[in-house]
């Protein structure tokens, strides 16, 4: 692989893949934290979907003391308006397209392509996905919110206007509080995207209604 296509964890299917899902971890996490979610999705055999659950850059994270650890990006302050570093956002965004590219040379065709982020990820997913010129088959943000909101209506590509976005997000969510992922939906909707909004019991996390709403999602978003 190369060196300049981030590493992953990955889950094929019995058949050569005809379908993708790229899954973004939330801060502090790996790749490995949301791979045994795959069995759980129930995701039929036929649609032959490759799930990858890349592993975020090491950074210092500055609202951790500066600690190390996996990020899509630095956190410098708890207010949500300034609470994602834009520089870390555009680069983790530039490595999750080469990504992309990486798996459509491999003979997955883009608008077979599902690009989902949990927190974190979910920052990245809707960043990239209304920013990128290939047209995707769909786009999830689980628990998350939007980076520079305002830089939207300038900086949205035509290209996934129609394409469907997923996001789900917890009532009791103490570490995104749900108003946010609310804020994200509303400013997508106000830019003419196709937005599905789910809420559900719970906290900053996922939970098996959202996981059967989300491979009920995938399955009509891959077929």
């Amino acid at each position: 692989m190369s060196e300049h296509v981030l590493d992953f964890v990955e889950v094929n299917p019995t058949n050569p893949p005809k379908a993708l899902v790229i899954w973004l971890h939330g801060l502090g996490d790996s790749g490995n934290g949301f791979a045994p979610i795959v069995p759980e999705l129930m995701i039929p055999e036929e649609l032959a979907v490759r799930f990858i659950f890349p592993h975020a850059p090491v950074r210092p994270v500055t609202i951790n003391n500066g600690m190390k650890m996996r990020a899509w990006y630095d956190i410098t302050s708890l207010d949500f308006n300034n609470r994602a570093d834009s520089k870390g956002v555009l680069e983790s965004s530039a490595l999750v397209e080469q990504l992309i590219d990486a798996e459509i040379a491999k003979g997955i065709p883009a608008d077979k392509i599902v690009l989902a982020g949990f927190s974190q990820g979910g920052v990245i997913a809707l960043h990239l996905g209304t920013r990128i010129e290939k047209k995707l088959a769909g786009i999830m943000s689980l628990s998350s919110y939007m980076s520079e909101p305002e830089k939207l209506a300038a900086e949205a590509k035509q290209t996934n206007k129609s394409t469907p976005i997923f996001i789900g997000h917890g009532q009791h969510d103490d570490v995104v509080p749900m108003i946010m992922g609310n804020a994200a939906r509303q400013v997508l909707e106000g830019n003419q995207y196709a937005v599905e909004w789910h809420e559900y019991q719970m906290q900053h996390n996922v939970c098996m209604q959202e996981l059967n709403d989300i491979s009920a999602w995938l399955q009509q978003r891959l077929a």
